[in-house]
């Protein structure tokens, strides 16, 4: 039998405690959804950083490989990368050796004023031309 009165007592969770869990559970799913949505936004603004970086090497690699000596003053263009459009803005500075001449280039989304990256190169004054 199942005990002296016939019946056994039922064993199992009560209505309280299942809804504790799905609370918790609910709690923990959405912490781990903004856990995971803080991760892809990290990843797409290093993506973003690491292509911008990129641009700003390759404009240097152009100056260098086509013996630019640009004069002072600031420049400004596009450039493609990855599939995603940048700006590019290159400042051009007098060194104190006349033969060098500094150039920063900050790169940047088209119609957003935030840096992605700046990088800062000095050129030299190809041979013959130094004054």
């Amino acid at each position: 039998m199942h005990g002296a009165s016939g019946f056994s007592k039922a064993r199992g969770f009560t209505l309280i405690e299942v809804l504790i869990a799905l609370i918790i559970l609910g709690v923990a799913l959405a912490a781990a959804a903004r856990a995971a949505n803080i991760a892809t936004v990290g990843a797409e603004e290093s993506k973003l950083r690491t292509l911008a970086t990129w641009v700003a090497q390759n404009r240097v690699a152009l100056l260098t490989a086509t013996r630019s000596f640009p004069a002072s003053g600031t420049a400004t263009g596009t450039s493609t990368m990855g599939g995603i459009d940048f700006a590019w803005q290159q400042t051009a500075s007098d060194t104190p050796n006349a033969a060098f001449r500094k150039i920063e280039l900050r790169v940047f989304r088209p119609n957003d004023a935030q840096t992605l990256t700046t990088l800062t190169a000095y050129m030299v004054q190809p041979a013959g031309e130094i004054p």
